[in-house]
């Protein structure tokens, strides 16, 4: 299977999921914080919401994958087998301060995990977390925390933990240890998984690399420019590395343009400022329409890597320059302050183009919903009372594979 994603809103071909899972039931008051979540999603509902949503993909022609499944598959090797093993099995211990003896908590829970003959269940193991009651062996933990390896509920957010870029991806390192162990699951389907072994999906970043940057960050604007939040969970210092290996690779992406969004909850990502619904058309955060941004722009030649920083340029200006169109940009919540407030906290700017002019939304965010119609954009709304709660919209829970040209 080759990847193939030069825009953000070409024909969307093929995509990536994760149906959320027995991860959101170990979720706790008390573990919110540690694990990154506002609130506590009931399962049996988000899994109803999450299937509407690829029934919607699905009814628009998309080919959906799961990225459980292709995992699962990719582990019938051995090597791969192996390498997952060792490699989650470390990473969920050494990030873990509730236990007392790691060594020791990294043998039993190798032997709990071995004894899985079934791929999937294993996967599906791995993902929700393993609670110290659910193996056999004793594990001595400090003030009676019961997760030997902490569950990852925001796996269903498949946008972060890598990014698809024209015909390669970046498999992340994440801001979080808390989400790192995230980048596994891609890091072993692309590099084991029969569809992809075969193909030549180039890498434009990796996992155990320095700088922190997340697929929320990420935004394909053109075949020639990649769009990068500078943010909290993305570091300046991954850009220049990703903009030379994209030059080195021979892509056709020549230039990196870095948004410094700075470091507060409403601009997490860079797609919770903005995202693309048509070729001129963008959703954005009322509240960054009219700030002043410090643009880094990357471009890579014989010389090497050329960084210029230009101060005082709007989230327009910078888009007009990008596409070469006169762009649109429709506030969240019509601009209305209560409703730009309460739309952009459950993801009214967070929209996954289909095609064109075509895009999915949630159903909660009536006034963001009606300007993109009045717009001219045809909107696909899915339910989302509990998929809302993991605060992240359709882009965040979705990595396109395969998107037609425009």
């Amino acid at each position: 299977m080759e990847v193939r994603v030069n825009s953000e809103i070409g024909r969307l071909r093929k995509v990536l999921l994760h149906r959320p899972g027995r991860e959101l039931e170990n979720l706790t008051p008390d573990t919110l914080e540690r694990l990154l979540f506002d609130d506590i999603p009931w399962l049996e509902l988000a899994q109803k919401e999450h299937d509407e949503f690829s029934g919607i993909l699905r009814g628009a022609g998309v080919k959906v994958y799961y990225i459980e499944n292709l995992v699962s598959e990719a582990i019938e090797n051995p090597d791969a087998k192996k390498e997952f093993l060792e490699k989650f099995i470390n990473e969920a211990i050494e990030t873990n301060n509730g236990i007392v003896n790691q060594e020791d908590a990294k043998k039993k829970l190798r032997r709990f995990l071995e004894k899985f003959k079934n791929n999937k269940e294993l996967v599906d193991f791995t993902i929700a977390g393993v609670r110290t009651t659910e193996i056999s062996e004793v594990v001595e933990m400090k003030d009676g925390y019961f997760f030997i390896a902490d569950p990852l509920p925001n796996l269903y957010f498949q946008r972060d933990p890598f990014a698809t870029i024209g015909d390669g991806v970046s498999i992340n390192h994440m801001y979080s240890v808390t989400r790192n162990r995230e980048t596994l699951y891609a890091y072993i389907m692309f590099k084991y998984h029969p569809e992809f072994k075969k193909s030549t999906v180039k890498h434009w970043y990796g996992r155990d690399l320095e700088y922190a940057i997340e697929g929320g960050d990420q935004l394909v604007i053109n075949d020639s420019t990649l769009l990068v939040g500078i943010s909290q969970r993305t570091k300046e210092g991954a850009l220049p590395i990703i903009a030379k290996n994209l030059y080195d690779q021979g892509s056709k992406i020549n230039k990196v343009i870095g948004f410094n969004i700075g470091e507060c909850r409403a601009f997490m990502h860079l797609d919770t400022v903005f995202t693309q619904v048509d070729r001129d058309k963008f959703t954005v955060h009322p509240d960054a329409v009219n700030e002043k941004m410090v643009i880094k722009i990357f471009t890579v030649g014989e010389s090497g890597v050329e960084e210029k920083t230009i101060n005082d340029l709007t989230i327009l200006e910078v888009l007009e320059e990008a596409t070469g169109m006169k762009v649109q940009l429709l506030e969240c919540g019509g601009g209305d302050p209560i409703a730009a407030a309460r739309e952009q906290w459950n993801d009214g700017a967070n929209t996954l183009a289909i095609a064109p002019g075509e895009v999915v939304v949630y159903s909660r965010n009536p006034v963001t919903n009606e300007l993109l119609e009045n717009a001219g954009i045809k909107i696909h709304v899915m339910s989302s009372s509990e998929l809302s709660r993991g605060r992240g919209g359709p882009r965040c829970m979705s990595m396109p594979l395969e998107r037609d040209e425009i």
